[in-house]
């Protein structure tokens, strides 16, 4: 049966880390999590790239459908969206970004996250890990939730992420800026409020945005489906 909800996850995540969300929500939506390419189950199934994500959406979503993405997963509904147009009902964004304009910032980007996918082959999945979770854009998460999503990113495998990042990365990514006024159904923009650099991106969007509403999560960083479940099924229990 298709979905009535899509919920796309972040680079080093699985569908699993949905598993509050989806939980709440389950009398009200038939939902479906996926492992995108290059995670989890499918560590090793390619390609990994924006038209195959796509193209999995397009296949398992209901007419009318709610697509939610976070972060890496919300750049890849972001571009289904402009995709599928009409079949889409609703758009949730979580700390997401329309890509790089800049031509020049994004080969840089591109240069970097392939040094990246190089990095994490050679080291391997659990230092690339414990090398990814420290980084100062989860510094905050408090401990319980910090080790659910650590365990849930050794669910993946070097090889996999290193695919991944080289195929859906935002180096790799076309700049979607000038296409947001396209899309005319009703955008919600979700940020945590410790996570500057997604709420300045999240209101530049919302101004080029036909039908955009920005929402700050008190008290929460990036991963704001991790740290605050209960604010993302609010906002779909909305509507």
């Amino acid at each position: 049966m298709a979905a009535e909800l899509v919920l796309l996850h972040g680079f080093t995540q699985t569908g699993r880390s949905w598993q509050p969300v989806r939980g709440a929500l389950a009398a009200r939506y038939r939902s479906i999590a996926p492992d995108l390419p290059g995670h989890g189950d499918f560590a090793a199934r390619g390609p990994a790239s924006f038209a195959a994500c796509d193209a999995y959406v397009r296949a398992v979503a209901a007419d009318g459908f709610t697509l939610v993405g976070y972060s890496m997963g919300g750049r890849i509904a972001l571009h289904a969206a402009l995709a599928l147009g009409s079949r889409l009902r609703r758009l949730i964004l979580i700390g997401a970004s329309p890509g790089i304009a800049d031509a020049s910032e994004r080969a840089a980007r591109a240069a970097s996250d392939a040094a990246l996918a190089d990095r994490i082959e050679s080291i391997g999945l659990e230092p690339f890990v414990r090398e990814w979770s420290a980084q100062p854009l989860f510094a905050a998460m408090p401990r319980g939730i910090a080790d659910a999503a650590n365990a849930d990113r050794l669910r993946n495998t070097a090889p996999g992420l290193a695919m991944a990042l080289r195929g859906l990365g935002t180096g790799v990514m076309p700049s979607l800026w000038e296409r947001l006024g396209e899309l005319a159904l009703p955008v919600e923009l979700v940020a945590g409020e410790r996570d500057g650099k997604f709420r300045a991106i999240a209101e530049r969007m919302a101004s080029a945005l036909p039908d955009a509403r920005v929402h700050v999560v008190p008290g929460a960083g990036h991963a704001v489906q991790l740290e605050a479940p209960d604010a993302v099924v609010e906002l779909l229990a909305a509507s």
